[in-house]
């Protein structure tokens, strides 16, 4: 899938993102276009895809501490992006295309939708105590936080790493878990 969407990516940064098919990316990634349609939908689920939406929940669980998410979810970020390379690069490469092609934009935010909605259940079992409703709202506040956070990281150009913008962009929702530093 990664191959699918780098060969994705280097047709997209060449010729733009309205001006390749499905069926361009599948022959330049080697496979064929019903396999791209079914690992990805479209050509904008293939920006916004990643590991998130095919973690098992037994993985999602292991990685959401409901005592800290914003910190399980800064760890996360950090852990993704220490291998990758400068700003634009790597999986982060995608990022820029969320801002800048507005279907893609509304294929992320839907995204953001399906794994606050994953997110949620793990939340309810910390020491905050969040009901059944409380706990959507928060993962929703985290996921959307996220992506504001990414946003703002683009709008300054990858000045620093996207870990610092969500650390500091979801500060104000560690004090629903008691850790309001």
């Amino acid at each position: 899938m990664r191959t699918i969407q780098e060969r994705a990516l280097d047709l997209f940064d060449e010729r733009g993102f309205g001006a390749v098919t499905i069926e361009e990316i599948a022959a330049a990634a080697e496979v064929s276009a019903s396999s791209v349609y079914r690992y990805f939908g479209t050509k904008e689920g293939l920006l916004v895809a990643d590991e998130l939406d095919t973690m098992s929940p037994a993985g999602l669980a292991d990685l959401v501490d409901p005592a800290d998410p914003v910190t399980s979810l800064v760890e996360a970020v950090r852990r993704y992006e220490a291998p990758q390379e400068p700003a634009g690069e790597g999986p982060w490469r995608r990022v820029r295309y969320f801002f800048t092609e507005p279907s893609v934009r509304s294929a992320a935010l839907a995204a953001m939708d399906r794994a606050a909605r994953r997110i949620a259940p793990h939340l309810t079992d910390g020491p905050a105590g969040l009901d059944a409703a409380q706990a959507r709202v928060a993962a929703q506040a985290l996921a959307f936080g996220y992506f504001a956070a990414l946003e703002t990281w683009y709008d300054d150009g990858g000045a620093r790493p996207i870990a610092g913008y969500v650390e500091d962009g979801l500060r104000p929702l560690r004090a629903v878990w008691g850790r309001g530093d």
